[in-house]
Formats: C-alpha cells, structure tokens, sequence
C-alpha cells in the first residue's frame, strides 16, 4: 500500500498520525521504507514514537529468505519486527499509561491494508496500553532487547537452568547472562571465531574441545536441526534438551541413544507478560545487563544494507534500526 507523494504524517483533529513510514517486505528479499496507513486511536490504546528497532536473525531472516514455515497472518507484503522502544506521544484515557513514557512495544497489528507481522518497525505504532512495557528512558536502545531477554527467560522457566548453551549469538549471550544470574554456571558452545568473545561469568568453547557427556540441561538457540544426534550423546541419564530456537526443517533423531539415556525434549515458545515483568525486575535490580549485545547500527534510510548485513556477516551479532532521523 503506497500513499501518494507528499502526503507525509497527515493528522486528525485529535491530532493522532494517521499515515507513517514502516518497514514493509513486500515479497522475500524485496524490502522498502514506505507510507503506510494506521488504524484509529482508541480510549485504550497509545500511539508510539519509534525511536529504535532491532532486526531478529531467527524468525525475520525466515520472513526475509522467503523460508518462514507457515504461520498464522503470514502473507506478503507486510511489516516484520517485535523489538521495538519508543515515547508515547498519544495515551487514550483508558490506556493506563502516559505521555512522554518511553515503552518498550512487542510487535503492533496496527495498519491498514497491510500485515505487521510481527508490526513493530514503523516510525509510529497504535498499541494497547495493556500491551506496551513502560521501561526507564536510561535504558536507551538497549531497550529492544526486552524481546530476546524474555525469550530467554521463558526457555529457562520451564525447567533446571541449563548448564550446557549451544551457539553464542545474541539469545545465546541472554541466556547465559541469565543463568549467571539465577546462579547457574553454563558453558556456551560456538565454533564460529567471531562470536566466541564477549562472554561474561561464563566459558565459551568450541565443542571439538568439549569431552563432557554428562549434561542435564542442554539449551540449543542455534536453530540447527542436524545437532540433535549430537546433543543427545552430550546428555546425562535423564537430561533434557530445550529446543530454544527456531527450526525451519523437520526435526529428527536416532531413536536408540535417547532411549537409552531417557532423555527429555522440550520447545520453548515465545515469550508471556510474565517473562517480560521477570526480565524488568532482574534489571531494575541490577542482576542482568542488557548492554554491550548490539554490535551494529545503521538509520531507517539504509535498512535494506542493514538487513543484509544482519543476516550475512558472522561479527554482527545484533543490528538495530534508528528511527529519529526517519525521512
């Protein structure tokens, strides 16, 4: 959906934005910064100014290669994205939140005549108030990692904190930091050079140098498949596999080893409110950092570059969009 040249951010009387600039994959490997319509504010509802978003390498790298299971909503065009922070600049009376607040958004369906799935990267967002997470203006762009950090969260609610982490990207570090946190003590898998710094209160080896098979915890954020034969040998009787990632391909394994140590397997899903509110509280109490995890940065206006390169360089390890210069 294309608004007609110089249209540019049109208000109503209640002066709410109407039209706004948004990421939109209008087919795989086809992305453009282009207007797109917003629906009405209502009493419950805020309307955000996007200051940064980031780029998922796991579920929008699938929506931008075209290789994304089917999913619920999927269809092109749309507008990806789900690691949003912003200022609210509207607040319905019903909302419960406040102008001027710097909230973090996971993902709006907020358009007209377009998908957001997930919604998040546009220059203006309409949210419930409900939905949107008021976060400290301190917080800065690290903010639009709340998303991964929840995700993490959710992977180690469900069970013993893992002390085995396969791969060492941004979810990898979260996780790690995470288990650290809560008092675990993980060993982070990665054979990739570029990734293997950055670790704190944790190891980070290459699993060609790892002889352990005794894990009871095995966390996979690497989105590989073809692991699990391997991470089954690495497990202790009884262990458990949380499959924190997000697999494209079908799933299998060797029947007899699992049967023989009795191992578990569990998916963790996306994140609820609740790790969103643990996340916040571990923050505010000085236990987890989110800061040092975004290696790259690129404006709005080279967003095509900056999803490439989120997805092609190894060294990024998390790239965000910043929209306080959107066109």
């Amino acid at each position: 959906m294309t608004f007609p040249p110089g249209a540019g951010l049109e208000f109503r009387g209640s002066g709410v934005v109407k039209n706004t600039m948004a990421i939109i994959l209008r087919e795989p490997r086809h992305l453009v910064l282009d207007e797109v319509g917003l629906v009405d504010l209502t009493e419950g509802d805020v309307l955000v100014e996007v200051m940064w978003s980031g780029i998922s390498t796991g579920t929008e790298r699938l929506l931008w290669s075209g290789r994304m299971p089917h999913f619920p909503g999927l269809q092109y065009p749309l507008i990806p994205g789900y690691e949003t922070v912003g200022i609210v600049r509207e607040a319905g009376t019903a909302s419960g939140r406040q102008v001027g607040q710097t909230v973090f958004v996971p993902g709006a369906r907020c358009f007209r005549g377009i998908s957001g799935l997930f919604g998040g990267a546009a220059h203006h967002l309409v949210a419930a108030g409900a939905k949107v997470v008021p976060v400290p203006a301190s917080l800065g762009e690290d903010g639009v990692l709340l998303a991964l950090a929840a995700t993490a969260r959710h992977a180690l609610a469900g069970g013993a904190l893992p002390d085995l982490i396969v791969g060492h990207g941004v979810l990898g570090r979260l996780l790690a930091r995470l288990a650290v946190a809560l008092g675990g003590n993980p060993t982070v898998w990665e054979k990739n050079p570029a990734r293997m710094t950055g670790a704190e209160g944790y190891a980070v080896i290459d699993p060609a140098t790892d002889a352990r098979c005794d894990y009871a915890v095995i966390c996979d954020v690497s989105g590989d498949g073809a692991l699990l034969d391997t991470l089954i040998a690495r497990l202790s009787r009884g262990g458990e596999i949380v499959l924190a990632g997000f697999y494209e391909a079908p799933l299998s394994f060797v029947f007899p080893p699992a049967f023989m140590r009795e191992a578990r397997l569990r998916i963790a899903a996306e994140f609820l409110p609740a790790d969103l509110a643990a996340v916040m509280a571990l923050i505010e109490a000085g236990k987890l950092s989110l800061s040092g995890l975004i290696s790259h940065r690129a404006p709005v206006a080279d967003a095509a570059r900056a999803y490439e390169t989120a997805f092609a360089d190894p060294a990024c390890v998390k790239m965000i969009l910043d929209w306080r210069a959107c066109p």
